[in-house]
């Protein structure tokens, strides 16, 4: 949905920065969230393989999954 050009205006008037930095911040935050939910359950997939807990390839899956969802997300949210 585009804004018209009042609308635009309105909102920069009112928020003091424009639609378009409200929707770069916002993608921001849903990858720096998914960074570090990535990071979290590969580092615990890790301790669970270290200690033998997990599999060699419950491990690969973890991996693969998380790369998998970071990839969709950057082809939905970034093209």
């Amino acid at each position: 949905m585009n804004l018209s050009n009042e609308q635009s205006a309105a909102f920069l008037a009112h928020g003091g920065f424009t639609p378009g930095a409200v929707a770069v911040l916002l993608i921001g935050v849903v990858f720096a969230v998914l960074l570090v939910w990535g990071v979290w359950a590969m580092r615990t997939a890790y301790v669970g393989w270290a200690e033998h807990r997990l599999s060699q390839r419950q491990l690969l899956g973890v991996a693969i999954r998380f790369a998998a969802m970071y990839g969709l997300l950057t082809y939905f949210l970034l093209s």
